[in-house]
């Protein structure tokens, strides 16, 4: 079983810098694309941003491009989240997941495409 634990959420006052990290452990496998998804109060989960494990491309919603970096590193089996200049609307519970299939640009930020999914961490932006 893979589990994948994220960690690094918390209260941020608009401006501000925040990274949050995913870890994966378990049984090991080979997964080709990492993603990261957020979900606020009252609206559906929703898509920030997906790194392709083997050959580092990187893809963002345009909501956070320019803002949020992903980055991985392999030997330690994480993925990385660095959100800057964090906005109240950024406010949400930010998910990692894993996918074993590598989906082109166009389906990388369907949720049904990812095949594990951690618990989350809560990001909290105040005004």
């Amino acid at each position: 079983q893979v589990q994948l634990v994220e960690s690094g959420g918390g209260l941020v006052q608009a401006g501000g810098s925040l990274r949050l990290s995913c870890a994966a452990s378990g049984r090991a496998f080979s997964w080709y694309i990492m993603g990261w998804f957020r979900q606020a109060p009252g609206k559906e989960r929703e898509f920030v941003a997906a790194l392709w494990w083997s050959g580092g491309s990187k893809y963002y919603a345009e909501s956070v491009k320019g803002r949020f970096t992903i980055s991985g590193d392999s030997a330690k089996n994480t993925v990385y989240l660095q959100m800057n200049s964090l906005k109240p609307e950024d406010t949400a519970e930010y998910y990692c997941a894993a996918s074993r299939s590598s989906w082109d640009y166009s389906q990388v930020s369907k949720n049904d495409n990812y095949d594990y999914w951690g618990q989350g961490t809560q990001v909290t932006v105040s005004s």
